[in-house]
């Protein structure tokens, strides 16, 4: 809650206007409010930096529309990860505005904000085609956040030529997401080659020794370069959240410094 919109509700109150039940009750929802069975955090990003996004696996259809719905109200573009085809159309057709992406299973809103200020320079590159669905919710939650985007697919480092090839294009970004399975070996040959963080998302493709992600895992958090650091298996969501924080702040700092200049 903003301090104009808490000042007004304190007037309210003290003015006679608001019951002592009705102030607490206006204060609970300014923070929390609950919708079909869920309790949505209005006030995540005040805290954290962005809204809070809807995880769609387990929820029914019905309960994560009246989430968004909610969210719009209250001037929150929602955002939801792990969404089937089969919800994502019945979504698309109550809200035609929104963004459904099939491979990366995301439902994306426009954010009212997202192209109104420097919000950082994000790169996001895949080893493999195989990669594509992860790599595909972290571009989808990017764009959420309005980053701007630099992406590289297919340059894993069974064909290191590749990513040389590419260098030129990433010496400019703020944070790279590095989406790599197998044995995980790609971000720590990005990390080498470049002076900002990058985040390593291990996937779950592979052959058995692979494990299930477990190998590029575990390759990942072993990794002989300093700028690295990992999220969990398949989690391109949480690589591109993290990666929006860093390269917001970097804009932020831009934005101020023009400002001074």
């Amino acid at each position: 809650m903003d301090q104009q919109s808490l000042r007004l509700l304190a007037e309210s109150f003290l003015g006679g206007q608001l019951s002592e039940s009705a102030f607490m009750q206006e204060m609970r929802n300014r923070w929390t409010l609950g919708v079909s069975g869920s309790q949505i955090d209005l006030d995540r990003q005040r805290r954290c930096g962005f809204p809070e996004v809807v995880y769609g696996e387990g929820k029914q259809l019905e309960e994560i529309r009246d989430i968004f719905l909610a969210q719009q109200e209250r001037q929150i573009a929602p955002f939801a990860t792990r969404i089937t085809p089969e919800y994502g159309e019945q979504l698309k057709s109550w809200f035609p505005e929104a963004e459904y992406n099939a491979l990366g299973r995301t439902f994306r809103f426009p954010h009212p904000e997202a192209s109104a200020k420097d919000r950082g320079k994000v790169a996001i590159i895949t080893a493999g085609t195989s990669d594509r669905p992860v790599a595909e919710e972290a571009i989808e939650t990017a764009r959420w956040i309005g980053c701007e985007l630099v992406l590289l697919y297919d340059i894993g480092v069974a064909g290191p030529q590749r990513l040389l090839q590419q260098l030129p294009l990433l010496q400019n970004i703020d944070v790279a997401v590095v989406i790599a399975g197998m044995e995980g070996a790609l971000p720590s040959v990005v990390g080498g080659h470049l002076a900002c963080p990058v985040i390593a998302v291990p996937t779950s493709v592979g052959y058995g020794a692979s494990l299930g992600g477990m190998t590029a895992l575990l390759g990942m958090l072993n990794s002989c370069a300093s700028n690295v650091t990992v999220v969990n298996i398949d989690a391109g969501f949480k690589g591109a959240y993290v990666a929006g924080l860093m390269a917001q702040k970097v804009g932020e700092a831009r934005n101020q410094l023009k400002k001074e200049l």
